[in-house]
């Protein structure tokens, strides 16, 4: 298998988030057209599907990727894991570390993940919601 030029493998991330950015919009029209406004503003219905369905994805291709990946697998892995999953959710790739260390059987990491990378990224949105709080009063 002959490795991929830096400008390629771009190329193919960026071609997958395109789409996978324009998947994850749609659905979340598609939702509110589905439920109405009243429904998917009281719980995150869209984010909830997004992530479970980014996971399932990400755990098809990771299978597939496994059995057949092959010399086009950094492609695929390029432009359907990393690019049109990282467009479409994140939560597909945290799912998908997160199992690979339960698998390596590191339960007490992957709970340490789990648990840290939540709260992180919770208290981080918070400190950003703050700063630009305080500096647009």
């Amino acid at each position: 298998m002959s490795a991929i030029s830096p400008i390629a493998a771009s190329l193919h991330v960026a071609a997958g988030g395109a789409v996978g950015a324009v998947l994850r919009y749609q659905l979340g029209r598609g939702m509110t057209h589905w439920l109405g406004p009243q429904v998917v503003t009281a719980f995150p219905w869209a984010t909830l599907a997004v992530n479970v369905i980014g996971s399932l994805a990400m755990g098809l291709v990771a299978g597939w990727l496994a059995r057949h990946g092959g010399a086009d697998g950094e492609n695929v892995r390029l432009f359907a894991a990393v690019g049109l999953l990282g467009g479409f959710t994140t939560f597909s790739a945290f799912s998908l570390e997160l199992m690979v260390l339960i698998e390596r059987g590191q339960p007490a990491t992957a709970l340490g993940y789990a648990l840290v990378s939540v709260l992180a990224g919770l208290t981080a949105l918070y400190i950003g919601l703050i700063v630009m709080r305080l500096t647009t009063a």
